[in-house]
């Protein structure tokens, strides 16, 4: 009974980390690509220019990683993967509503989003690695 369990929590891990991976993907392609976008078909989307995008993408990343920290530091903590995702998380959160990082957004956005991305990676293929080599 206790595989399974444990089987089920591990699954719902990887989902969660891959889901957290695509709203990192796109912080980092909203401000990557949106100039990009922008320039080369010269028109511009409010919605998706506006303060709020950055802020709303920022909202809907931190439950979803704080909730993968935290169930990782309850099942033994990979530091890593914890050191790394909180950084991101303060990067992204510093960028969206702190007004003094506001000339760096850009900057701090995209690093944040790749501070998630690779912890959330490391922490789905390490974890779905770890769970292989214990089934044989």
């Amino acid at each position: 009974m206790e595989d399974r369990t444990l089987a089920r929590e591990k699954s719902s891990q990887g989902t969660l980390d891959f889901f957290a991976i695509g709203v990192a993907t796109l912080c980092i392609l909203h401000c990557l690509a949106l100039p990009l976008l922008i320039s080369a078909v010269s028109l511009s989307i409010p919605f998706v220019e506006s303060e709020l995008t950055h802020k709303v993408l920022v909202m809907i990343a931190l439950p979803i990683s704080l909730y993968a920290i935290f169930a990782d530091a309850k099942h033994g903590g990979r530091i890593a993967f914890i050191v790394t995702a909180t950084a991101g998380l303060a990067l992204l959160l510093g960028a969206a509503f702190l007004e003094p990082m506001e000339a760096h957004e850009e900057l701090l956005t995209t690093a944040g989003s790749i501070l998630l991305v690779a912890a959330h990676l490391w922490r789905a293929t390490r974890g779905s690695a770890k769970a292989a080599t214990q089934k044989t």
